[in-house]
């Protein structure tokens, strides 16, 4: 029996993993202490997490399932 829904068990996962890593990033630009968030966290390390989940959700989307 085949499936209705559009995407795999695998694109399902990898789209939960790309929004968990979304939210993880903005949650690390908001510890940022330094003024106005312009510390190591807010300009560096949080947006590069952020990029990463969009990259995850770019590749959940186009990953095509095994059938």
């Amino acid at each position: 029996m085949e499936s209705k829904l559009p995407f795999g068990k695998k694109n399902y996962q990898w789209m939960i993993i790309g929004v968990v890593t979304l939210i993880l990033g903005f949650i690390i630009m908001s510890l940022d202490k330094g003024q106005h968030g312009f510390g190591f966290l807010g300009l560096t390390l949080g947006p590069i997490v952020v990029v990463a989940g969009f990259v995850m959700e770019i590749y959940a989307i186009l990953h095509k399932p095994v059938k």
